[in-house]
Formats: C-alpha cells, structure tokens, sequence
C-alpha cells in the first residue's frame, strides 16, 4: 500500500466523521468541538450547521479523490500534482495558525482548536511524505 493511500483513508476517515456528526445531531456536534452555537442551531433543526458540515464533508472526499488519483487508484483528476500540493498547504496552514496563534487570540485556546490542529498537521505530514516519495 504506497503513501497515497495512507493519506486518502484519512481524508475519507475525517469526511466520514463530518456526515457522521450531521447524523448524530446536536450531541454529536457537541462531542466533537463545534461549539454550542452551532449545537443549538442544530437543536432548532436550522439548515447551516448541516450545510456548513457537508460542505467540509464534500471537500474531504475530494481530497481523498485526489490523493487516490495520485496513488493510481482513481481515474485522472485535473491537476493532481497542483491540487495535492494546495491540499499539503491548506492542512499545514490549519495546523500551524491555531497553534500559533492561541497565545494571542483567546477563541483558538479551546481543546478542539488544539486537538484539531494537531490531527491537521498528522495530515499535513501524511500528504507531505506521500509528495516526496
């Protein structure tokens, strides 16, 4: 199983977790670190939290499209090497600006922005190795 694989089952794990939270409802989203805003909005059964949710859902999966294409596994998408390198930067740029950050910003030193930073930059790293192979 080469590196692209690796990198797609995680960006198909974390689009799974997106649609699984939509399903789970408020409890879910609570669980998960989306705050109690969205949590209440998802309560009163608005539209947002589950259109917000999806639409991260949706650009995981494409995420993982491309890094299977890379990996052989999925016919050709437009521009793989560009978009993947693009993937890299924007997992690398949600790791390291909460981080960063958090020492100046008060919203970023939640749990969830630490937790999430941290799992982004394992993605990061994952689709960095797979790059330089």
């Amino acid at each position: 199983m080469n590196a692209w694989v690796w990198a797609a089952g995680l960006d198909f794990l974390a689009a799974a977790l997106h649609v699984g939270i939509v399903l789970g409802g408020p409890a879910w989203y609570r669980f998960f670190g989306a705050g109690e805003r969205m949590a209440r909005m998802a309560e009163r059964r608005r539209l947002l939290p589950t259109v917000i949710t999806l639409a991260i859902a949706a650009a995981l999966s494409m995420f993982g499209a491309y890094a299977m294409t890379a990996g052989g596994h999925f016919p050709n998408l437009p521009l793989p090497h560009e978009a993947l390198m693009a993937i890299t930067a924007i997992y690398t740029v949600r790791a390291l600006v909460p981080l960063l950050l958090h020492p100046v910003i008060v919203s970023l030193r939640t749990r969830f922005m630490i937790v999430s930073s941290w799992i982004c930059g394992l993605y990061a790293f994952a689709h960095g190795m797979a790059l330089a192979v």
